[in-house]
This record gives C-alpha cells, sequence and structure tokens, in this order.
C-alpha cells in the first residue's frame, strides 16, 4: 500500500485513492444495525415510510418527525427497495456522499493546481477522523457534507475556472438538494461573497458573471431542488384538513430553521467552541500551523482566487455557527473538504519539513501505544473494569476479550506500519488509519452491534414474552421500534410525557392483561410495579429496561407518579 506516491502522479494513484476510500469508509456495511445517536431515528422513518406509503410526512411510531427534511429518509428507503437489506441501504447515503466528496475536492485540485495537488486532497479529506468516523455512520451529517461539496464544486469551477454556466447552474441546485436535506444547505451559496469581493477588487481569474442574464439560472435551479419536497409538502398542507399536517409545516419551516438558530434550545457552547473542534480534523489540521503564512503571502501578494474561495468560505462557516448559543461538533464539517483544497498544494512542501514529519510519526506512534494499552488493559485488567463494562454497556467477557483481541491486532498493524513506512510518516499514518477503520468496520462494530443498537435487548425482550404475546413501549427510544422483533405499541414519544404515555400503556395492558406486556425504561418505572414479579433486561445504550408483566402492577393508579429522575427526563430535546 503506497497512499502517497505522488512524486510521478500516475493514473492507477487515482484507482488507489478511490479503491482504499471504498475499502475504509465501506468495510462494515451490512455487519451492524443502526445505533445511537440519530442513526436509529433516521432509519426508523424511512422503515415507516416503505412500509406506509407516505414520502411527504414522515412518521416516528405514531407521532410526525418534523426535526428535518426528509431527504436522508428517502434515500434510505430507495437503497432498500433497491437492495432489500436495511442494514445495507441504512449507510449507503453516507458513503455515497463521501466518496462524491473527496472525487470533489480531487477533481478540483486537479483542475486549479496539478494532478499532484488533487489527490494530496483527496488523501486530506479521507483520513481526517471527523470526516471518516461520520462517512461510516448514517447521520446526516455526511450527505450534508456530500450535497454542500458538489455546490462549492459547481461554484468554484464557474467563479475561478469560468464562465461556466452548467456548473453555475449545478452549485445553485445541489445547495438547493443540501437545503431540503438539512436546512443549512443554502450555506454553499455563501461562497459568491469572497469571490463577489475579489471581482470588484480587480483580482485575476474571478468571474460571477452577475451581469449575464443566465446568472439567474442558478437561482432558478436553487429554488427547483427545494420544490421537490416543498412544494407537494405545501399544495398537501393547504388541501388537507389534518391539523397535524398544518403543525408540522409551522415547525419545520420556522422553529427548526430560523427560530433554533436565533434561540438554541439545546447542545449551549461558548463562542469558542469549534477551536477545539477542529482538532477532531486530525491528522490533516496538524499542517495548519505551517500553512498559515503561505497563505497569507499567496492572498496579499498574489490575489489569488483559489485560496481566497475556500479559506474565506471555511471561516464563513465557522463565524455563521460560532454566533447561536446551540452548537454540535458537526455543524463545521461541511467546511473540512474546502479546507483540505486549501491545504493541498502547501502539503508537498510541508512534508519534507523535519518537524512536520516528526509530527506525523509522533501522531502514529501515539495512536499505536493507545490501541495496544486498550487492548491489553482489557485482557490484563482488574476485574471491576469488565463489571463497568458489562454495567454500562451489557458487555459480558466472551465479547470483552474479543475486542482486546481486535484491538491489540489494530495495534500490531500499526506497529508494521510504522516500521514499513520508517521513511515516510505520512504513509505510515494513512495506513495505521487504514487499519482502524477497516477493522473497526468488519470486527469492532459487530462486536458492539446487539448492545449498540438494542438488538440485543429486544431478541430478549422477544424471547421472554414468547411469539403470541403483544408489547406495549413506555419511554422509549427509536432503536427499541426499529429492533423490536414482537407484535409492538407505543404511546407517544417526543410529544407526549412518560406520564402519560405509562398511563395509557397501563390502560392498554389492562385489556388483554394474559398477553400483554409493557417494556419501560427504568427511570420512567412507577413504584407501583413489584420489582420481583417484573423482570430486568441488560442494559442497552446505557439505560435499563423491565418487562412488566399485569402481575408485577400492585394497585398502580390511573396515573402513577414517575421517579424523581423519569421525571426530570420525560420531555426530551432532539438533536440538531
Amino acid at each position: 500500500m503506497r497512499p502517497l506516491s505522488f512524486a510521478r502522479p500516475r493514473p492507477l494513484d487515482a484507482w488507489l485513492l478511490f479503491i482504499t476510500a471504498l475499502l475504509v469508509i465501506g468495510a462494515g456495511i451490512g455487519l451492524r444495525d443502526p445505533w445511537p445517536a440519530d442513526e436509529p431515528r433516521f432509519a426508523l422513518v424511512a422503515q415507516q415510510m416503505v412500509a406506509s406509503g407516505d414520502w411527504l410526512f414522515p412518521h416516528r411510531g405514531t407521532e410526525l418527525y418534523s426535526d428535518k427534511p426528509p431527504m436522508l429518509m428517502w434515500l434510505q428507503g430507495l437503497f432498500y427497495l433497491l437492495t432489500g437489506n436495511w442494514r445495507v441501504a441504512f449507510l449507503m447515503p453516507s458513503l455515497l456522499a463521501s466518496l462524491l466528496a473527496i472525487w470533489c475536492v480531487k477533481d478540483l485540485g486537479q483542475r486549479l493546481w496539478t494532478r499532484k495537488v488533487g489527490l494530496y486532497a483527496g488523501w486530506a479529506l479521507l483520513f481526517a477522523f471527523q470526516f471518516t468516523y461520520q462517512a461510516k455512520r448514517a447521520q446526516i451529517d455526511a450527505l450534508v457534507l456530500g450535497m454542500v461539496t458538489l455546490a462549492n464544486y459547481g461554484l468554484i469551477r464557474h467563479l475561478i475556472k469560468g464562465p461556466d454556466w452548467k456548473m453555475w447552474v449545478l452549485g445553485w441546485f445541489f445547495a438547493g438538494l443540501g437545503t431540503i436535506t438539512k436546512g443549512v444547505g443554502f450555506l454553499a451559496l455563501l461562497m459568491i461573497l469572497p469571490a463577489a469581493l475579489a471581482s470588484v477588487r480587480g483580482w485575476p481569474g474571478v468571474r460571477v458573471g452577475a451581469g449575464d442574464r443566465r446568472f439567474w439560472l442558478g437561482p432558478l435551479a436553487f429554488l427547483v431542488a427545494v420544490s421537490i419536497w416543498l412544494v407537494p409538502m405545501v399544495g398537501t398542507v393547504l388541501t388537507s384538513a389534518n391539523p397535524e399536517h398544518r403543525a408540522y409545516l409551522e415547525d419545520i419551516l420556522f422553529r427548526q430553521t430560523a427560530k433554533r438558530y436565533a434561540q438554541s434550545w439545546d447542545h449551549p457552547q461558548p463562542a469558542w467552541y469549534f477551536l477545539g473542534v477542529l482538532l477532531m480534523w486530525a491528522p490533516t489540521i496538524l499542517a495548519l500551523p505551517w500553512a498559515i503564512a503561505p497563505w497569507a503571502r499567496r492572498l496579499r501578494l498574489r490575489h489569488d482566487p483559489r485560496y481566497l474561495l475556500p479559506i474565506a468560505w471555511w471561516l464563513i462557516v465557522m463565524v455563521f455557527f460560532s454566533i447561536p448559543r446551540g452548537k454540535r461538533d458537526v455543524y463545521i464539517m461541511p467546511a473540512l473538504p474546502m479546507l483540505c483544497l486549501a491545504l493541498a498544494p502547501l502539503l508537498p512542501g510541508i512534508l519534507r519539513q523535519r518537524v512536520p514529519r516528526g509530527v506525523l510519526y509522533a501522531f502514529s506512534g501515539v495512536l499505536v501505544a493507545v490501541m495496544l494499552g486498550l487492548g491489553v488493559t482489557m485482557l490484563t485488567g482488574e476485574p471491576g473494569f469488565e463489571r463497568k463494562l458489562h454495567a454500562e454497556r451489557g458487555l459480558d467477557r466472551a465479547v470483552t476479550d474479543a475486542l482486546a483481541w481486535v484491538l491489540l491486532a489494530i495495534g500490531s498493524w500499526g506497529v508494521g506500519s510504522l516500521l514499513w513506512f520508517a521513511r515516510r510518516p505520512a504513509a505510515a499514518l494513512f495506513s495505521v488509519l487504514g487499519g482502524v477503520w477497516v477493522l473497526y468496520g468488519i470486527a469492532v462494530a459487530p462486536l458492539l452491534n446487539d448492545s449498540s443498537s438494542a438488538r440485543g435487548v429486544m431478541r430478549e425482550v422477544a424471547m421472554r414474552i414468547g411469539p403470541e404475546a403483544e408489547l406495549g413501549m413506555v419511554a422509549w427510544k427509536e432503536q427499541n421500534l426499529l429492533m423490536s422483533q414482537s407484535r409492538t405499541t407505543t404511546f407517544g414519544f417526543n410529544q407526549t410525557p412518560w406520564r402519560e404515555q405509562l398511563r395509557r400503556g397501563l390502560a392498554w395492558q389492562a385489556q388483554a392483561p394474559a398477553r400483554r406486556w409493557l417494556l419501560v425504561q427504568d427511570v420512567a418505572l412507577p413504584s407501583c410495579v413489584d420489582r420481583q414479579v417484573a423482570e430486568q433486561l441488560v442494559n442497552s445504550n446505557r439505560r435499563g429496561w423491565w418487562l412488566v408483566p399485569m402481575a408485577a402492577r400492585v394497585n398502580c393508579p390511573v396515573s402513577p407518579e414517575l421517579p424523581v429522575d423519569g421525571a426530570a427526563g420525560a420531555t426530551q430535546a432532539e438533536d440538531g
């Protein structure tokens, strides 16, 4: 494996990049179920779309899901119809979006500079930690990154290499698709601001073309893209007498967009929060200290828009998301590909310097030492460590031992990589990271799947209650309904307080006490349930669960009081 043999780029170098990307990102697809956070939510919504045929108004259980536009769920449902396998389908949008993002920065680097620069940009993006991690998950952020990067690709092709009106239209169109993926997709269009400023100041090579009538084809393409979802959804709401549809429209268009930005109600963080998040872009971000001075010279002396546009847009995104009180690490991730693009021309020179090479080798060494240390600790550590893993994660001795051996295998691969690529620290690091991500996908994730996905606990539920029983769920999470193997009833979700869910569940159980069971999260289990008769299940997703037969109810009132912890957590905010 020679990930950085770019002295004389050959046609096979590009194939090596994309084969490696497919292996690193795709390893493990089909071997695990959706994990929190967010993955079970989107997969459940997609599953209900396919089952119900209602693709305009997403549902989560019996409640409408209005936190995010439906693009990701549409794609997951489509891939299920194509593959017939949810374990494959739910991860496919992230895989394809990530591969497209790598192709975009690779192609832009090649067009703006050289083929060698394009390859550096692609490798830098592939192994940036946050990118690889999200590419292997089915949260919405990898898809947003892909849409925004495609939009940036089209805009830069027009603004720097143009005029190219087809690319201009393409950029606006994918910005629109990004907006109906997650509302912030429109941010790609802010790339036009530094280009317009450079054009006004007379920088060479920048062409906005605002005076051309074809300029307006871009905004039109944006409207066409958002109309794919917005027009049929709004039309249905306006012609429907269903008040839930109108509430859905108001929530997703106003509360979850402008109001969420201006008056964030969750994930409070200080204004400088994203400066720390940049560390998650390692190892790529490690080159930043050696890039700032060359960037400044190229901008100040050469007026080079090839650096201005990606750097300015990265900073715009950082500032935009630093303003509201609520922040999550993934918010700024769509800016990562543009940072890789701006760094790529400088990386060959940086990697020839002694200190950056030493930093990369040290980074690899620390990563390998951590893998080996964790493996040894899990095999030889004190019994209390294993008891903690069992109590919090539901992992038994066989699983923890298997995980330990996988970590030792990763560490051993890392040692071999450091020795083999002793004179090429970047190649050594990419080899180490490649081993980490591939073994994580094919070995670690399957071992953790039962406890992380709720498949294990829901399989145990089905075995205990039998095939003829019915299951009602109180204070449940999306992964419970998604993984349920029994006939299941829910009594509301996010919009229904746990106490009300419990009241409805108790009434439902009383209608057929011989065959109906309740699955209740431990923090919502009332004192009127006899713990000696109810059945406690193994923890899943760091939560405890109880199976409650009718016989375990001891004079439960119509609306029993929740425990103190349960009352505090009875209403839950959604992730951003």
